[in-house]
């Protein structure tokens, strides 16, 4: 019963994640293919331009996916920034425009190398000949070259298209939708199914593509229009079937944002469906990074998400200085209106701070129940976080504060980093303190007496152009102040269970905050 319900939601959302996988994968190949074989021709009798293009689509090559396009997204947005004061026109920078072009310099390598190679293998007597009967270098080069390099050149392109294609599903952390929403969202709800159907839709779709463009390729070596023409209809075809379910869509009206790990699906959803009932249309971009969600907000390319205190002072502020939670939600309040035009809309009653914690049975043994304990018993111990916390200020300040040298350090899914501890594959790790797991892994959380970790209280972000839109800040407003970490805790424990959804758990939770309200009448 549970694997057929998370089967039904993910045949539910595939129509809008396969249309835009499709969409920014073919939109991608064509930039790049459009890119890649001029300059591969160009450079053909040109041996340093050929070597330099080579070494720049290499270089390309060797930057993680992920990191190639999170890159793209800080410089669009300047250059966004700059037209609009410029020329008085902006552009989108999230999403779709950063991710296609990533994708498109990593399509570049196969593509320029195997033109290359491919022309540069032919027989030279074959050259000659076709000059000796009258050809101009062009003619030599349409009639004679190319046919004969096609089939190396079609390898590139089907190599090009299949690593697109793969690589898109990385495009998820900067807004883009894609199947990789099936796999981050899967891994951070431990929802297995969804991570399993992401891989293999997007196999899948690999292999169709490099099938289809296999047929084209035997076509044209055979002169066989028909194989071309159906591989062609083939690909027309497979486009038009992933965006047909979208053309039909109604924009929204507003867009919640989240970040990429359970309590921040939860809570967006939460946000979501209060909008929704007050009849106002809204969408969600879920699993945006940190800096890139602050950055949407900022750019009004987002209109509200859950942001904390903590996270604004280390990373934003560059702040480093202890202080207590009031008088750090009070700065925070007013530098991000004036700094950045952005609202607070009140917090929602929790923090969520970073958090070193321990097996309980391991921390009684070695006697630690405090960061200043553990700093002695460092050097010979394991430390597990996530994949930003050691990039964090947090980390910085607290090796500084407490002196701490682990024997390792070791980057992590959350969802993993829990059962690790208590199974003893890691001795420490950098938790949530408003994550259940922390008790049904029966671990410890450490204290910090020098305060080296800064509060994180769960705050509503508003962008700037929505400052005075009334009726979103009304629809919000029932969620300020009520919601205790006890509460979230449990919040977030469901929604690790087998059969839960972001949507299910923002549902259940709504209710709580419903009936506690009426308590308190």
């Amino acid at each position: 019963m549970i694997a057929d319900s998370n089967i039904a939601d993910a045949l539910a959302r595939l129509p809008e994640y396969l249309g835009g996988h499709v969409l920014v994968s073919m939109t991608a190949l064509l930039l790049g293919l459009a890119v890649s074989f001029p300059l591969a021709i160009i450079s053909l009798r040109r041996p340093t331009l050929r070597r330099i293009l080579l070494a720049v689509a290499s270089v390309a090559q060797t930057i993680p996916g992920l990191a190639l396009l999170a890159l793209f997204y800080p410089l669009l947005l300047a250059l966004a920034a700059l037209t609009e004061r410029m020329f008085g026109i902006g552009f989108s920078a999230l999403g779709f425009l950063p991710s296609v072009l990533a994708l498109a310099l990593y399509s570049m390598l196969p593509v320029l190398r195997n033109t290359i190679t491919g022309l540069e293998g032919i027989d030279p007597a074959v050259t000659e000949a076709a000059r000796g009967v009258g050809m101009t270098p062009r003619q030599s080069l349409t009639m004679v070259e190319l046919p004969l390099a096609l089939p190396v050149i079609m390898a590139g392109i089907r190599t090009a298209a299949v690593w697109v294609i793969g690589t898109a599903t990385l495009s998820t952390p900067i807004g883009q939708t894609s199947l990789g929403n099936y796999i981050f969202t899967g891994l951070q709800t431990q929802n297995w199914v969804f991570v399993l159907f992401g891989c293999v839709t997007a196999a899948v779709l690999a292999l169709v593509v490099d099938q289809l463009l296999a047929l084209m390729e035997t076509g044209v070596a055979r002169r066989n229009r028909r194989r071309v023409a159906f591989g062609a209809v083939g690909l027309v075809c497979l486009l038009a079937a992933s965006l047909l379910p979208s053309l039909g869509r109604q924009g929204v009206d507003y867009i919640v944002g989240s970040k990429p790990f359970s309590e921040q699906y939860v809570l967006a959803a939460l946000m979501q469906q209060r909008l929704l009932e007050r009849e106002l249309s809204a969408g969600r971009r879920d699993g945006l990074g940190s800096g890139v969600i602050f950055d949407a907000l900022t750019a009004n390319e987002i209109d509200v998400y859950v942001e904390y205190t903590g996270t604004i002072w280390a990373n934003q502020m560059q702040r480093s200085d202890v202080k207590s939670r009031e008088e750090v939600m009070r700065e925070v309040t007013a530098w991000l209106k004036e700094r950045h035009g952005i609202t607070v809309a009140g917090g929602l009653g929790f923090e969520n701070a970073y958090a070193l914690a321990m097996s309980a049975s391991r921390a009684k043994a070695l006697g630690v129940r405090s960061i200043a304990d553990l700093a002695s018993h460092a050097p010979t111990l394991t430390i597990a976080g996530d994949y930003e916390f050691f990039g964090r200020p947090e980390w910085a300040a607290l090796r500084n504060a407490y002196g701490l040298k682990f024997r390792a350090e070791r980057t992590m899914q959350p969802e993993f980093m829990y059962p690790a501890a208590e199974a003893g594959e890691v001795d420490v790790i950098a938790g949530y303190t408003s994550d259940g797991r922390m008790t049904r892994h029966k671990l410890a959380l450490l204290d910090d007496p020098k305060q080296a970790i800064p509060p994180y209280d769960a705050i509503i972000l508003v962008a700037p152009k929505r400052a005075n839109d009334r009726a979103l800040l009304d629809a919000l407003k029932p969620l300020t102040g009520a919601i205790d970490v006890a509460l979230m805790r449990e919040a977030n424990l469901r929604a690790t269970a087998p059969d839960a959804t972001p949507a299910r758990v923002a549902r259940w939770l709504w209710a709580e905050i419903d009936k506690h309200a009426g308590q308190k009448k």
